[in-house]
């Protein structure tokens, strides 16, 4: 008997596109509040010492949280090819932005102390602000633009073909109902961010991170609301047409697809994926309570939660459609059309099976060990805090 056959082609599909959402997921519950402790850093710290608080607060985690960004993007080059293909052709010039950010934003961690002068510290203040809002925003930006559909086709031979001239790969992107999502996306992790700064900093630090971490909520929650209300009545879902076969090969072009009236019809189908955009919501408004009283575990562990369910219902509620195309919706991205072979993702399987629990335990090692707050004293008198 061959090892993969144990598992059904279908179902491994399923398990790599869960598996996909915990990558990002992940990647947005730890590099998240790294994220947000940047965007806020203008508004939470007034003096060197108060931004340096700040900044260590993430400095010794930061580059292990972003190993779940790079998981990722491996997962989708190795389990969806056609995937990787087309978000990296259509999406190039915003991503190229975004690992600008996160080359800039190491570089600022470490050149920032090399000199004890003003403007050579706000500058690199400001690149940290940068490197933590510019790919907030632009992570829900691309979110809304796939939920809307991506102007890209394949031809009969599957080559990737994407509509419009060069600038509007970035400029294109940056419609109204993507820009809201990227609002919600920038609202939801600066949120987050203030959760984490209220329990790893004291003083004014963690009070400013408080009050400008409670917005944020009420910003997240309302923006996720109103593009809930948008998808309502303004954007057209996808639907399969007729029967399909979920074990088939992987073929872009193997599927009838339509446009239909809402993407919501899929709560009516499986009414229980409304716990999705429940925990969203209300992970927002108890974050904000959270904040409003001072607590500091309880809060960031219900903002952990809004994450998840702001993330899920998205992923939910398009379910099968990875990647849906607005100019050829026939060429759109599922599940069931666009995963990498039995054998390749049963292989993958195994290896995430061995090695996920030891990423797992070595990052609750790593936070357990820096477990505590950061204090002025702290990086005023400590030598190892060199941000």
């Amino acid at each position: 008997m061959i090892l993969h056959s144990l598992i059904d082609y279908d179902i491994l599909r399923v398990i790599w596109w869960g598996l996909l959402g915990v990558l990002l997921i992940g990647f947005a519950l730890t590099d998240g509040f790294d994220m947000g402790v940047g965007a806020l850093l203008p508004f939470v710290a007034e003096t060197d010492v108060e931004r340096r608080v700040a900044i260590n607060t993430v400095g010794p985690v930061w580059e292990g949280n972003q190993v779940w960004f790079i998981l990722g993007g491996g997962a989708i080059f190795a389990a969806w090819p056609p995937l990787y293909a087309v978000s990296f052709s259509g999406f190039y010039l915003a991503m190229f932005v975004v690992l600008a950010a996160f080359i800039v934003r190491p570089v600022a961690f470490k050149y920032r102390s090399k000199r004890d002068d003003v403007r050579w510290r706000t500058s690199w203040d400001w690149a940290l602000f940068a490197s933590g809002a510019i790919p907030a925003l632009l992570f829900g930006v691309a979110v809304g633009n796939v939920i809307q559909g991506v102007p890209f086709h394949f031809t009969d031979d599957l080559h990737t073909i994407y509509e419009g001239a060069w600038y509007t790969k970035f400029i294109g992107l940056l419609d109204p109902f993507s820009l809201l999502a990227g609002v919600v996306s920038l609202s939801m992790l600066v949120m987050h961010g203030g959760a984490w700064l209220t329990l790893k900093a004291e003083g004014n630090v963690r009070d400013r991170a408080r009050r400008f971490g409670s917005i944020a909520a009420l910003v997240a929650v309302a923006a996720y609301a109103l593009a809930g209300v948008w998808m309502a009545l303004g954007i057209e879902g996808y639907r399969i047409v007729g029967d399909y076969l979920t074990t088939g090969p992987s073929n872009p072009l193997h599927f009838e697809v339509e446009k239909t009236a809402s993407w919501l019809t899929a709560y009516s189908d499986r009414p229980w994926i409304a716990i999705a955009p429940i925990m969203g919501i209300a992970g927002g408004l108890l974050t904000f309570l959270g904040l409003r009283a001072g607590r500091e575990v309880s809060t960031l562990l219900v903002s952990k939660m809004a994450i998840l369910g702001v993330i899920s219902s998205v992923g939910l509620t398009m379910f099968p459609f990875i990647m849906p195309s607005s100019s050829d919706p026939r060429s759109s991205l599922t599940v069931w059309n666009s995963s990498s072979s039995h054998m390749t993702l049963f292989i993958m399987l195994v290896v995430t099976v061995i090695f996920m629990p030891m990423i797992l335990a070595y990052t609750a090692w790593v936070y357990k060990v820096l477990w505590g707050k950061v204090t002025e004293a702290d990086v005023t008198d400590n030598s190892h805090s060199v941000y």
